[in-house]
């Protein structure tokens, strides 16, 4: 292998790793701004013993290539919303998750769409100011939609915990932890 092409492949791997959202330095960074998405890049290289520059060719990398979005969001806990149900979905014959989720992802009442496996084909998180919002959803989006063939709304009384962690951030548990 030539020194010119040792060069190149150092290069690439090293700018692979920069926009890896897997690679630690990512991680702190995303951290920080899952906390505040304002941190100016000044604090976070503060805080991380890093330049400011290498925080901004991190964040750009990972932002250029759809791996980090800054955006703002309201805490659900925080605003309390009167009405927060969880709606587990069976879509109907002949009709995939997917298109049911690009129909309801639209709906801004509409916070959280999972596809998963067992009883239901989709699991829904709706919140609302009020119950008729609750209600209206339920009559226009749920059972009158013929892709949808059934569905078991379940209210929420009270949120004890709502923490949107990374996979990386998910603390170890049982064997490994002990080791």
């Amino acid at each position: 292998m030539t020194a010119k092409h040792q060069v190149s492949s150092r290069a690439k791997r090293a700018s692979q790793s920069i926009r890896s959202p897997g690679d630690d330095l990512n991680q702190q960074i995303i951290r920080l701004l899952q906390q505040d998405g304002r941190m100016a890049f000044s604090e976070i290289a503060q805080r991380l013993d890093v330049s400011e520059g290498t925080i901004r060719n991190r964040v750009s990398g990972l932002r250029e290539n759809n791996m980090l979005r800054i955006v703002a969001m309201s805490d659900p806990v925080a605003t309390e919303y009167t009405t927060d149900a969880m709606i587990g979905l069976n879509v109907a014959a002949g009709i995939t998750p997917r298109q049911v989720a690009e129909r309801l992802e639209g709906d801004p009442r509409v916070v959280f769409i999972l596809w998963v496996a067992g009883r239901y084909d989709l699991i829904v998180e709706l919140v609302s100011d009020d119950a008729e919002e609750l209600k209206e959803f339920l009559e226009q989006e749920i059972h009158a939609s013929d892709d949808i063939a059934n569905a078991d709304v379940m209210l929420g009384l009270k949120n004890f915990k709502n923490q949107f962690l990374l996979k990386r951030d998910m603390p170890e548990t049982g064997a490994a932890a002990a080791g």
